[in-house]
């Protein structure tokens, strides 16, 4: 019962927030409106049927039925009207300002929501190496500890979100696996499997633990600062056996290394600050694995801890304002990268495939507890803003960001784009961007069903 309660509010809570996102947004219109003595007819939160409304002064404030939207609706916005304080009468840098409003809005909530977020966590990730786990893979690729990340494949690194972004959408390669730093991989990792066979079988205490556990760390450390494969496999063949040893085992078989002919692997190039001094490193491999049997693209992972960052005012107010940087920049290189085919159809997610990943990430959330499945929400509603502030004033048509081109040209050549022209062109934005939600639509929900997958 608890825990329909909990879902039932999860659900009401996503709803206020997403409401909220709507109403910075149109609030930002309308604020920058009335200071810029525009007439606003109607102030609207949701889409439909009239919910209850009441007036004040020249302008309705409405509720509607359906929570997909609302709207700031000036006078003369999108028709002739010969009252001077109509948006279409207004000097040109204050429409300029209105259309602005609203993405700039959505952005200060986002910093808001973020702040939210930020202020919770004990500590923060720094881009700095403080160790690796025992089966790194770019520890033998030339990373360090003590190494400080700035670029990874031409991608600013500035906060451990950036390397989150850049390390996901790297790409996975087929590289030969007859590589060195490939076979000390191995070599590594069939000492991790060992180990864990060991705790696995529940026949050691935590003290025995901790000494295997050391002699793994101490084998995996000397393999991955081998300079051949030879040594990488005599150095494994040596710690398997002291693994062994110091379990009382006698009657083992140490396990050959396979060589296959190719490997998938993330890879990409890493530039890092080392003593203070950039040093570029090719073709870093990180963590590739696939999280089951059928999976057909492998996974990634960060495969190294970095230093925290300690908590006070503020880092506080830093990391609110670095992350929500990096998200905006998350946002901007995803729309870069669509146009470029750097994604695909496949890729992208509207209204429904959003609210598919909502779901997903409070029901993981409310595993461990309803503040961690609000935090999850929250997290995604200010990817939301963010995202609904940089694309919607993107420069097509119907968006504000195409609005504000229009406005641009009427500034600089001292004469309006006729109406009618301005029209047709919003017309024609629009109905594309309608048939391409309406199909975004329909492969998210295709997805969601047990045959589209």
């Amino acid at each position: 019962m608890l825990h329909i309660l909990a879902v039932i509010a999860l659900i009401i809570i996503g709803v206020l927030l997403f409401e909220l996102i709507i109403f910075f947004h149109e609030g930002g219109h309308f604020l920058a409106a009335k200071k810029s003595g525009v007439q606003v007819n109607e102030f609207a939160l949701g889409m439909g049927p009239k919910l209850f409304s009441f007036k004040k002064g020249e302008t309705t404030y409405s509720l509607r039925l359906f929570p997909i939207g609302g709207y700031c609706a000036m006078e003369g916005e999108d028709e002739e009207s010969e009252n001077p304080r109509a948006f279409t009468n207004a000097k040109v840098w204050k429409r300029m300002i209105i259309i602005v409003a609203g993405a700039f809005m959505n952005i200060v909530l986002g910093l808001i929501m973020m702040f939210v977020i930020v202020v919770q966590n004990p500590s923060y990730s720094s881009t700095t190496i403080d160790s690796f786990p025992q089966n790194s893979f770019s520890a033998n690729c030339g990373l360090q500890k003590g190494d400080t990340i700035t670029k990874i494949n031409d991608y600013s690194i500035w906060t451990a979100q950036d390397m989150s972004f850049a390390i996901a959408t790297s790409k996975c390669k087929e590289v030969s696996g007859d590589m060195t730093v490939i076979y000390k991989q191995d070599c590594a990792i069939e000492l991790c499997r060992l180990y864990l066979e060991l705790q696995d079988s529940k026949k050691y205490d935590e003290k025995k633990l901790e000494g295997l556990l050391n002699i793994l760390n101490e084998g995996v450390e000397k393999i991955n600062n081998s300079e051949s494969k030879s040594a990488a496999k005599s150095l494994m063949d040596d710690y398997y056996a002291k693994i062994e040893a110091a379990t009382g085992v006698k009657d083992y078989k140490i396990p050959d290394i396979e060589v296959k002919k190719t490997r998938q692997r993330y890879q990409t190039n890493v530039e890092v600050l080392r003593d203070g001094k950039p040093v570029t490193l090719k073709n870093v491999q990180f963590y590739t694995y696939l999280e089951s049997k059928d999976q057909e693209k492998p996974s990634v992972s960060i495969d190294f801890y970095v230093k925290p960052i300690e908590k006070n005012f503020g880092t506080v107010l830093q990391q609110t304002g670095a992350q929500t940087v990096a998200v905006a920049r998350m946002v901007w290189s995803s729309l870069i990268g669509l146009a470029q085919g750097a994604f695909t159809f496949n890729d992208i997610s509207g209204p429904v495939g959003a609210a598919s990943a909502i779901t997903q990430v409070a029901s993981k959330g409310l595993e461990n507890s309803f503040l961690e499945a609000f935090n999850n929400i929250l997290y995604m509603m200010m990817l939301i803003s963010v995202n609904l502030g940089i694309f919607n004033m993107l420069p097509f048509p119907a968006l504000d960001g195409g609005r504000f081109l229009f406005l641009l040209i009427e500034a600089v050549f001292k004469k309006p784009i006729p109406r009618k022209v301005e029209q047709i062109v919003n017309g024609a934005g629009l109905a594309i961007l309608l048939l391409f939600m309406a199909a975004i639509t329909v492969k998210d929900i295709w997805v969601l069903l047990p045959f589209g997958k």
